[in-house]
């Protein structure tokens, strides 16, 4: 067993893990934060992505003891400092970016990620940046249109599918 310390979602933690430990369950066993969810196992589906220091990662490809001193940033850190949506969970919420919400999690993590680096992403962009997320229920369209909103865009373009 190895210690570790880390900033989650702005707080110090600190846990003793087996060194074959993932970030993903330590974040979901010891910190109790289960939004980060476990999908494929196999870093397919990105339903367990995260950000740490900054980049956005799949949690169930990496090792807790890698993450010791890092910041991380999970889908429980994304809400605005009241507990109100933050501009992408809303927009999510707004234009049906989710169904059955098993990969929303994973998908804001990496819509925050895109949308850091590119405040105003294309449509093709948006559906390139998500091509590690695998979502079995909307078709994607929904969630390429919040995304877009969340950038402050017009959707109106955008065809219903």
């Amino acid at each position: 067993m190895s210690n570790l310390t880390m900033t989650v979602n702005g707080k110090t933690v600190s846990g003793s893990v087996e060194g074959r430990t993932l970030l993903v369950e330590f974040i979901r066993n010891d910190l109790h934060l289960t939004g980060t969810h476990v999908g494929c196992d196999t870093s397919q589906c990105g339903a367990c992505a995260i950000h740490v220091d900054g980049k956005l990662v799949k949690a169930c490809t990496m090792f807790a003891l890698e993450a010791n001193g890092a910041e991380v940033s999970t889908i429980e850190g994304q809400a605005n400092g009241d507990g109100s949506l933050n501009v992408i969970q809303q927009a999510f919420k707004d234009h049906h970016g989710l169904q059955c919400g098993f990969c929303t999690p994973g998908m804001v993590m990496a819509a925050a990620a895109l949308l850091k680096t590119n405040p105003k992403p294309s449509e093709l962009e948006i559906r390139e940046h998500l091509e590690g997320n695998i979502c079995r229920c909307t078709g994607y369209h929904n969630i390429v249109k919040a995304i877009l909103a969340a950038s402050g865009q017009d959707v109106s373009s955008i065809a219903a599918e």
